[in-house]
C-alpha cells in the first residue's frame, strides 16, 4: 500500500512539473488569452484601453520630437448636458477644435493627455488616408484592380474576384459575422487568433464563404480592412507601421511613441490596432477638414480626401452611409463625416462650422440602439449647426 501511495505521489509530482513547464512555456499566450476574456470588464476597460501594449504584441513607431501644439482658442461653452453625456458615454478623453484651435480638452476616469489610446475602427480611416497617398504615388494602379493582383495568397479564398474598391467600401460580399456578443463569431475568432500569436493573413485567406457577388451589397466586414492592409504591404513591400509613420504620423506631427498591435508574425492589426493620443486623433480630423493639408503641407491628396469621405457605398436608404473607410450621417450636410470605433471612439468633422471633435471612451453600452444618435446629437450641438 505504501508503495502504491509513493508511486502515486511520484506520478502527481511529475504531472505537476509537466503542467508547470507548459504554463511557463505558454505564459505569454495564456496572458494574452486572459487579456482577451477580461479586456472589456468594467473594472479593467479604462486602464486596458490606454495600455494595450502591455496585453498584446505590438510594434512601436518612433517619431521625432513632439509637434508644435495646435494653438489654443477661446474656451468653448459646452452644451448644458455635457457632463451628463460624458458620464453616460464613459468618455476618457476629448479634444475639440474650432478653426484649428483647441477650444476644449479634458481627460477623465484616471486617464491623462499622454496616454496612447486604442483606436479600434478609427484606424480604418487612417489606413484609408495612407492608401490615398500610396495610390497617388503609383504603388497601386487602380481601385478596380483585384486584391489578388497584390496578394496572390488570397487566390482560392472568398476574396478571389474582389477589387480594392470593394474592400474600401465594405462591399466584398465575403461572409463575416461581426457579433461581439457571440463567442464563436468571426470577429471573436479573429480576436483569439491575434491574442494567441496566430496569423491574421492566414485567417483572411482561410475565409471561403460569400454572401453574394462583390460590389452589390454593403456589409460591414472588418476583415476587409485587413485585406486592404495586405494590399498595401504587397504593393510596397513594406510594413504598415513603417508606412503609417513615414507617410502620415510624422508629417502630421505626433505625440509620444504611437504603436500598432500585431499578430504573432509582426503583422499590424490594421483594422483596429493603432494607438495614438486623443490630441493626435483631433490632428488627423483637422487634416481631413482642411482637405488633406496641415501646417502648410499637403499630406493626403485633396482629391482622395473628397472621394473617400463621400457616401459612395450602396448602403440602405435612410441609414448611416459609408465611403472609403469613413462614415457619413444619413442626413449629413456637405462636409460632415466621421471616423468611428467600437466602445465610443470618434473623430467627427464638420467643415461648415470648422469643427473637429475627437473622443476616446470606454463605453460598454456602445451597442445600445440610441448610442450613436446620442453621440451625433452631441457633436452637432458642439458644432452649432442645424439639420
Amino acid at each position: 500500500m505504501r508503495r502504491v501511495i509513493r508511486r502515486t505521489g511520484q506520478v502527481l509530482a511529475v504531472l505537476l512539473l509537466i503542467l508547470a513547464a507548459l504554463v511557463a512555456w505558454k505564459h505569454e499566450e495564456i496572458k494574452r488569452l486572459r487579456a482577451v476574456t477580461t479586456l472589456f470588464d468594467e473594472d479593467r476597460i479604462v486602464h486596458n484601453f490606454s495600455h494595450m501594449d502591455a496585453l498584446f504584441e505590438s510594434t512601436p513607431m518612433p517619431v521625432p520630437a513632439p509637434p508644435e501644439p495646435l494653438p489654443r482658442g477661446p474656451a468653448l461653452t459646452m452644451p448644458a448636458d455635457w457632463d451628463d453625456w460624458l458620464a453616460r458615454r464613459a468618455v476618457t478623453g476629448v479634444v475639440v477644435l474650432k478653426d484649428g484651435k483647441r477650444v476644449h480638452e479634458d481627460y477623465r476616469l484616471g486617464t491623462q493627455q499622454s496616454d496612447q489610446r486604442i483606436s479600434w475602427s478609427v484606424a480604418k480611416s487612417y489606413l484609408s488616408g495612407l492608401f490615398g497617398i500610396l495610390l497617388a504615388e503609383g504603388h497601386v494602379d487602380s481601385l478596380d484592380d483585384l486584391v489578388t493582383r497584390y496578394v496572390p495568397e488570397l487566390e482560392g479564398s472568398a476574396y478571389e474576384g474582389v477589387t480594392i474598391r470593394n474592400v474600401l467600401q465594405m462591399t466584398s460580399g465575403v461572409t463575416f459575422d461581426e457579433d461581439y456578443l457571440d463567442f464563436w463569431s468571426d470577429i471573436n475568432k479573429m480576436g483569439r487568433v491575434l491574442a494567441l500569436g496566430g496569423s491574421m493573413d492566414d485567417f483572411a485567406a482561410g475565409l471561403s464563404e460569400r454572401d453574394g457577388p462583390a460590389g452589390e451589397l454593403w456589409h460591414y466586414v472588418s476583415i476587409d480592412t485587413h485585406v486592404l492592409g495586405m494590399v498595401v504591404r504587397g504593393a510596397t513591400g513594406r510594413s504598415l507601421p513603417d508606412l503609417m509613420a513615414e507617410k502620415l504620423l510624422v508629417p502630421m506631427g505626433t505625440y509620444g511613441t504611437p504603436y500598432y498591435l500585431t499578430d504573432g508574425y509582426g503583422v499590424a492589426f490594421a483594422l483596429g490596432g493603432l494607438n495614438v493620443t486623443t490630441r493626435d486623433y483631433a490632428r488627423m480630423g483637422e487634416m481631413f477638414r482642411l482637405g488633406g493639408a496641415l501646417r502648410g503641407r499637403q499630406i493626403v491628396p485633396q482629391e482622395w480626401v473628397e472621394e473617400s469621405t463621400a457616401a459612395s457605398a450602396p448602403t440602405e436608404a435612410g441609414k448611416l452611409r459609408y465611403g472609403y473607410q469613413w462614415w457619413i450621417p444619413a442626413d449629413a450636410r456637405k462636409g460632415e463625416f466621421m471616423a468611428r470605433g467600437v466602445y465610443g471612439q470618434y473623430v467627427y468633422v464638420d467643415r461648415q462650422s470648422q469643427t473637429v471633435v475627437a473622443i476616446n471612451a470606454a463605453d460598454r453600452n456602445f451597442r445600445d440602439a440610441d448610442a450613436f444618435d446620442d453621440a451625433l446629437a452631441m457633436f452637432r450641438q458642439i458644432a452649432g449647426g442645424t439639420r
